[in-house]
């Protein structure tokens, strides 16, 4: 099973903006989550699929990728608190008011799912009867 991650850095956004978007994403497959973050509003969503695109290929650089990228899902994703800028904005009668520019560091890891080995011979399980009729309608009741 193979495990790979990337992580940005400073990235300029505050990390509870950026911890929504990765809540969409979280446990989903690669495709879908690169989806979803295509069609998101949400403007550091534009960072996280730069991420998510970079553990992908962490992925496939590794010797035990078995290749397909369908198979991948977002095992882990976080964002962490960066370092933060101060600046001073002019007010009223001679004050000042301060102003924090936050910074980000985005994570994300993706992790192969197990594949699934059918045995030889083994058949499906097979339906059981139910007590409809034809196209899910209830069943008469002299029936």
């Amino acid at each position: 099973m193979v495990t790979a991650e990337a992580t940005a850095k400073y990235v300029r956004t505050s990390a509870q903006k950026a911890g929504l978007v990765l809540d969409l994403i979280r446990g989903k497959n690669v495709n879908m989550a690169l989806s979803a973050l295509q069609f998101s509003r949400k403007a550091v969503a534009r960072d996280v699929a730069k991420v998510l695109r970079s553990a992908v290929a962490n992925a496939q650089q590794q010797d035990a990728f078995g290749g397909d990228v369908a198979r991948l899902f977002v095992s882990k994703c976080h964002a962490n608190n960066g370092p933060s800028q101060k600046r001073v904005r002019p007010a009223p009668m001679g004050r000042a008011f301060r102003i924090v520019k936050r910074t980000t560091h985005l994570t994300v890891e993706v992790t192969e799912r197990a594949q699934v080995i059918k045995a030889v011979g083994e058949a499906e399980p097979s339906k059981k009867n139910s007590k409809r009729g034809k196209a899910g309608q209830p069943a008469a009741a002299g029936q």
